[in-house]
Formats: C-alpha cells, sequence, structure tokens
C-alpha cells in the first residue's frame, strides 16, 4: 500500500486482510456448496491485479464414502 491512500482505501485493505485471516475470502453460496459435498480437500485461486486468473481444486474430498467391502 502506498502512503497516498486514504482512508477509505486503508479501511478496505483492512476489512480484505481481516476476511483472508478469517477465512471469509469465498462467497457464501460456494461455502454452502462446499460443506454439501463435506469438502476436506484443497481449493486453489490464484489473483493478479484484483483479477482471477486460474483456480482449481485436489482430489480427495469425499471422505465418508460408504465403502461396500468395509459392511460385515
Amino acid at each position: 500500500m502506498s502512503s497516498n491512500e486514504g482512508p477509505a482505501e486503508k479501511q478496505v485493505f483492512v476489512e480484505f486482510r481481516r476476511k483472508v485471516r478469517s477465512a471469509e475470502i469465498l462467497s457464501a453460496a460456494t461455502e454452502r456448496l462446499l460443506q454439501m459435498l463435506h469438502f476436506t480437500g484443497r481449493l486453489s485461486v490464484v489473483v493478479d491485479n484484483g483479477r482471477v486468473l486460474k483456480s482449481g481444486y485436489e482430489e480427495g474430498y469425499f471422505t465418508q464414502r460408504q465403502d461396500s467391502r468395509s459392511l460385515p
């Protein structure tokens, strides 16, 4: 952040940092989908100059799957 930014820009940056720290980056709709899926994998988002360049996820997120081999 540069020293010539006004109080409004500083407040926006403070709010951004708060959201990053509290893991409130994703939209509420995306968070609900992840919770419904019981997603436990890794979600990655690359942002440059305020734009999303790429996003992706790592597999291995259905940990509560019923495995027919483990049933007696």
